[in-house]
């Protein structure tokens, strides 16, 4: 069945390359119209052009168009997928990062958590919002996916300002769990059942079984992990090979089996690991950003080597139109249009009861069922307190953050600073809160 599917922010090459290549393999969605939309129509153009010269040369029953009218672009939409930024995003984001650590906040990085993470959430969740009210306004009935971050701030905020919008928070970071798993256990992926649940980047695994025997593989993780983790000089190759090569090591005869996609950032995770006794998905530059005690225990020299890599990567990386699967949108899309009922490994969702003791109305990351119907969150129940207890430290946040945009309050985006586990003193932080706004005023400017 034909669909009009609707990218805002296709400008850029990354996102939009990669979505239509995500589409252009479906059989299911043959004979769709994907809709680019971006403010720059010069880049969306190019993403145009590549876009129907690959559906021309591989003669496929897709249509394409691009405009910068979000109104003209959202009329009839079934699916619209927003990935966006605004400003110059390392610019802005080495402010997130730098700035609060002038003020003598110890946060880890500045994209979701702590400080950093609140003036991210304030400086891109408001044209979100206006996204937003165009699809309630246009095409109420489409299905959003956000890829934005910070995932769990902005979708809270969405949420609480449109709580009838079928919107989703979409993240890939599940994904590293196929990569070193395996190499943890030494046996296939395909061999696990495993769930994780938390907040965005701030998740971790709950059960882990073997599929042939139903046995629990948790038992062998927690003991198997440590050293895997804990191996230091391996990981410090791994370091070395990746600056070298601007590739994760891997199995191709350049590194040691063991090194395949390890990155030794995982000085929060090895702790985490060791005294909370659960294995997060993400390493520390995501995870450590949400714990108040984490610039005492990571990798700095690990994080700062990878935003390194990451800057430069993207300044020179040429995306390309590849069919293949990068994200997860199709074949949720698939999986609702063929009634499926196939479990996607992580959604962001209001609670609604699929965390044990966590509000209702805070988005949270669990897995879900895809059918006819929708996606329905698959409840997680009682998480170990300890893990409970870090998820439970982000809740003022949230709630704080989404007050503070919906009523364009710096009063309450102090407030959502002072609550913060990251932010361990009073004095300055009002002159840090009117730093930011001054430097970012384009995008701050409406706080009042």
């Amino acid at each position: 069945m034909a669909k009009r599917i609707v990218l805002i922010g296709a400008g850029s090459a990354q996102f939009g390359y990669g979505t239509i290549g995500d589409v252009f393999q479906s059989e299911v969605l043959a004979g769709s119209h994907i809709v680019l939309h971006d403010i720059n129509p010069v880049t969306m153009g190019v993403v145009q052009e590549t876009g129907q010269a690959y559906i021309d040369a591989h003669n496929l029953p897709y249509t394409i168009s691009a405009t910068t009218n979000r109104a003209e672009a959202l009329q009839g939409a079934d699916v619209v997928i927003i990935s966006i930024e605004i400003g110059d995003r390392f610019e802005l984001w080495e402010m997130d990062w730098r700035i609060p650590q002038q003020f003598g906040i110890q946060q880890v990085y500045g994209e979701n958590g702590g400080p950093g993470g609140l003036f991210h959430a304030l400086r891109i969740t408001p044209p979100i919002l206006e996204i937003c009210a165009d699809v309630m306004a246009i095409c109420p009935d489409a299905m959003v996916f956000n890829f934005s971050n910070p995932m769990s701030r902005i979708c809270t905020t969405v949420h609480r300002a449109f709580p009838e919008l079928n919107f989703i928070g979409l993240c890939h970071e599940i994904r590293s769990l196929e990569r070193f798993l395996p190499l943890v256990l030494e046996r296939p992926y395909t061999d696990l059942s495993v769930r994780a649940a938390g907040l965005n980047h701030f998740s971790a695994v709950l059960t882990a079984t073997y599929r042939d025997t139903g046995a629990d593989a948790y038992p062998d993780i927690l003991a198997l992990a440590p050293e895997f983790f804990g191996n230091m000089p391996l990981l410090d190759t791994a370091r070395k090979y990746f600056k070298e090569t601007g590739q994760a090591a891997s199995v191709n005869g350049n590194a040691p089996k063991v090194l395949t996609e390890a990155w030794p950032e995982r000085g929060v995770f090895r702790a985490v690991l060791e005294r909370f006794g659960v294995l997060p998905i993400t390493s520390d530059s995501h995870f450590g950003e949400y714990i108040q005690w984490a610039y005492d225990v990571t990798d700095h020299k690990g994080i700062n080597d990878f935003y390194r890599f990451y800057k430069n990567y993207l300044t020179k990386v040429e995306p390309k139109i590849e069919q293949k699967i990068k994200e997860r949108i199709v074949p949720i899309v698939e999986g609702m249009m063929t009634d499926s009922g196939y479990e996607e490994p992580a959604v962001n969702i209001p609670n609604s009861g699929f965390i044990d003791e966590l509000p209702d109305w805070l988005v949270v990351e669990v897995p879900a069922k895809v059918d006819k119907n929708g996606i329905h969150g698959i409840p997680m129940g009682q998480l170990p307190k300890g893990f409970l207890g870090l998820l439970r430290n982000q809740v003022a946040v949230h709630d704080m953050t989404a007050e503070a945009i919906l009523h364009k309050s710096r009063e309450l985006a102090l407030q959502a600073l002072l609550v913060d586990p990251i932010v361990t003193r009073y004095q300055g932080m009002a002159e840090m809160l009117d730093t930011m706004i001054d430097y970012q005023q384009d995008w701050l400017g409406y706080l009042e």
